[in-house]
Formats: structure tokens, C-alpha cells, sequence
């Protein structure tokens, strides 16, 4: 008996000592092999992004329930959203952006109604497709919604202004199934300053604001802080009591000058504050030559149309404008979105990144390997390249969002 509890023993050691299975280095394969595991890591892994801005696509392409028009449910011609691209590129839970423009700002009511119209319209998506979508209001619906196969609609609201002058609506758009408001869009606001706006209406958050910051908490939604002014940020990380978010902003040190990016010191404070950045795919957010290109590029284009009596609709100017664009200003690459992720990474680290594409708001200006939501393993393929583990992929994928957002639901329910 002795002997057998002696071999046991020995047997066990033996595995206690073994080396664990050495981890998969991912630098070592050939970017074929590399696609492939990214292709396999995307499908397998739950991928949260943070703005895509179908709704407002909807609205302006004419939605329909008879897919007259506009139907995402299957391939489009256009946009860069649809149902089997998402599969393709493995993304779960695009958050759906109620964007409100802010003209609408203007006109009281206007931002309300157009919120309340975008939600119906997200929804609608869901209960006519109930075998391709499904609405989410948690990191916990995801997660069933993940594995039944289907693709999460969580909701943001682009703009305060859709809340006009009421506290009470935070409340109500909760219980419509918004999970964050970006404070500000284009222009200064009721809550506080734009980054986009140089009016500096409140020097940040008005008084309302940090009311608005306060009651947001309390309800269980996300502070979303892209958009506003470097002074908003700052005031509103002073009040709020949970992580923070800026749903599609990048790095300002690529982008000088370029407010709408967070500098340094506003990434290491919304780490500090426990929040995430989730980087913005548009091309004037990831590389300034290509931002002061376009502008140049459009200038000219704006003329050449004049000059031939001709719109961006004729099939002849697309033709011109889409060489003239390719030979004078190449769209960025992958790599700079890679570029803005390891920047945030060396200063603060993996746990604070996440994804914010801008998915169908930032027209054609995205980069070559990112055209759309099919491409998302493209990016995974090059922070394989560079050393990322899929430990960190996971964590920009979904575990830093779900643990920001988890952390808000938590702090709600413990204030009821």
C-alpha cells in the first residue's frame, strides 16, 4: 500500500514539474499562418466595438422591413456594415449609434424625437431579423447572445443633447436601452463644450453637466468623453464616480493640433480614472498627412467638379475622383491603427484599449485593410505581429469594455 501511494506520489510530482504548454508565438508564423489564427481568434472571441453608426445609415438610406432599400441583414453594396460581414470579420456587439446631429440642437425637441426614432428603428432591425440580431443591454446578454450566434445591438447615444434640459430623461433613455451618451457632438451643448467648437460656451462642463454626469452614474450609464473639450474631460473625470469611456477617439500625438484625439495626458488620467479608450479607424484620426491630404484632395475635387459641370454622382467624376484620390493621397494602413494602440499600450497598458471603429460615420476616409467590418482580423493579424498575446487581444476585444461597463451597473444598483 505504502509502495502505491509512493508511486502516486512520484506520478504527481512528476506532473506538478512539468513545464507548462509553452504558449503560441504568434511573430514566428508567416502572415498567412498569422491571418489565419487572427481570422480564428476574432470568430471565437466576443468583439464589442464601440460606435458604428448604422442607425443614422438607415435613416438616410430609407430603412425598410421589406428590403426595398436598405436591408443589413444581408450583404450591401455599400457602407460598412452588414450582417455576413460581421460574421466574416467576428464582430458580436457593434454599439448602435442614436446619433444626434447638432443642428438638431436648435430646435427644442428635435433631438429627443430623432433619438426616440433612431431606437425604434435599432429595434425594429432586431424583431425583424430575430435569427441574425438581437438587442443587448448588459455585458450578460452578449454573452447569450454570442453563443446562439447572434449579432448584439447594445446602444449609445451620440450627442446629450437628446436628454434637451431634462434630467428626468436619463432615466427614460435608460430604460430605452441607451448605455452611454457621448456628452457633446459638433458644437457646444447644454451639458458642455465640444472639442470640435471653439466657442468654449462653459470652460467644460456647464453646471447642468456635472447634474447630467451625476444623474448618468446614479441610472447606470456610460460617461462617453469623445467628443468633448480637453476642459469637459477633464471636469467631467473630477465628478464621476465609475470608469469612464471615450467610445471612438485615437491618439492626439499622431494628429497634432486635433483636439477631437486625447493627448497623453488625458489617456493617463482616464487610466488612472479605470476607463477606456476605444480607437477611432477614420483616416484624418489615425495620420495627419492624410487629414491635411484630404483636405487638399477635396479642394480640388470640389473645383474639378465645377470646372466640368459634373456631381459626385455621375459615374464619370466617381471614376476621376477615386484615381485622383489613390495617386495624391494613399489611404493609411492597418498599421496605424496598430501604431495608436501600441502608443496607448507603452503608456498606461493593455487594460485600458479597446475598439471604436466609426464603422459608416467617417465616409470613405478609412484605412487600406480596415474598409469595413469584415476586416477586424486584419488588425488582430498585426498586433499578433508585434508581440500581442491573445490574452491582450481578448482584453481590447471585450474584457476592458465589459469591465468598465459592469463596474457602472454595479455602482447604479448600489445606489437605488
Amino acid at each position: 500500500m505504502k509502495k502505491l501511494l509512493y508511486l502516486l506520489a512520484l506520478s504527481g510530482l512528476a506532473f506538478a514539474c512539468s513545464p507548462k504548454e509553452e504558449a503560441i508565438d504568434y511573430t514566428k508564423m508567416t502572415d498567412e499562418e498569422r491571418l489565419k489564427a487572427a481570422t480564428e481568434i476574432a470568430r471565437s472571441t466576443i468583439m464589442v466595438d464601440g460606435h458604428v453608426d448604422l442607425p443614422y445609415r438607415m435613416k438616410v438610406g430609407g430603412f425598410t422591413l421589406q428590403r426595398e432599400i436598405l436591408d443589413v441583414s444581408v450583404r450591401t453594396p455599400d457602407g460598412n456594415f452588414d450582417f455576413p460581414r460581421s460574421k466574416e470579420g467576428g464582430l458580436d456587439a457593434p454599439f448602435m449609434s442614436i446619433y444626434i446631429p447638432a443642428v438638431n440642437q436648435k430646435i427644442p425637441g428635435a433631438s429627443k424625437a430623432l433619438a426616440d426614432s433612431l431606437i425604434l428603428m435599432t429595434e425594429r432591425l432586431a424583431s425583424a431579423f430575430p435569427d441574425k440580431f438581437a438587442m443587448a443591454y448588459s455585458p450578460a446578454d452578449i454573452e447569450a447572445n454570442f453563443a446562439k450566434g447572434l449579432i448584439s445591438l447594445p446602444m449609445g447615444m451620440e450627442n446629450g443633447a437628446g436628454i434637451e434640459d431634462d434630467l428626468a430623461n436619463l432615466e427614460y433613455f435608460h430604460k430605452r436601452g441607451i448605455r452611454y451618451i457621448t456628452l457633446t457632438h459638433g458644437t457646444d451643448n447644454l451639458i458642455g463644450d465640444a472639442s470640435y467648437d471653439t466657442t468654449g460656451t462653459h470652460g467644460g462642463l456647464s453646471p447642468f453637466g456635472e447634474e447630467v454626469v451625476r444623474e448618468m452614474n446614479r441610472v447606470g450609464i456610460m460617461v462617453d468623453l469623445s467628443h468633448v473639450s480637453d476642459n469637459t474631460f477633464k471636469d467631467a473625470l473630477a465628478i464621476t464616480k465609475v470608469p469612464v469611456i471615450a467610445s471612438h477617439s485615437s491618439v492626439r500625438k499622431f494628429t497634432p493640433g486635433f483636439e477631437r484625439n486625447m493627448s497623453d495626458e488625458l489617456i493617463q488620467a482616464m487610466a488612472k480614472n479605470g476607463g477606456v479608450m476605444m480607437i477611432n479607424f477614420g483616416g484624418s484620426f489615425i495620420d495627419s498627412a492624410y487629414a491635411a491630404g484630404a483636405d487638399k484632395v477635396r479642394e480640388h475635387i470640389v473645383n474639378w467638379l465645377a470646372e466640368n459641370n459634373l456631381t459626385r454622382q455621375d459615374s464619370a467624376a466617381q471614376a476621376y475622383i477615386q484615381e485622383y484620390t489613390a495617386q495624391n493621397n494613399p489611404f493609411p494602413t492597418v498599421q496605424k491603427v496598430a501604431d495608436h494602440i501600441d502608443h496607448v499600450k507603452n503608456l498606461v497598458g493593455i487594460d485600458y484599449i479597446g475598439l471604436g471603429s466609426d464603422f459608416d460615420g467617417v465616409g470613405d476616409s478609412l484605412p487600406t485593410g480596415l474598409k469595413d467590418v469584415s476586416m477586424y482580423p486584419n488588425l488582430i493579424a498585426e498586433l499578433l505581429k508585434r508581440g500581442y498575446s491573445k490574452e491582450d487581444i481578448e482584453k481590447i476585444c471585450y474584457k476592458n469594455i465589459f469591465r468598465v461597463w459592469k463596474a457602472v451597473e454595479e455602482y447604479a444598483a448600489s445606489a437605488k
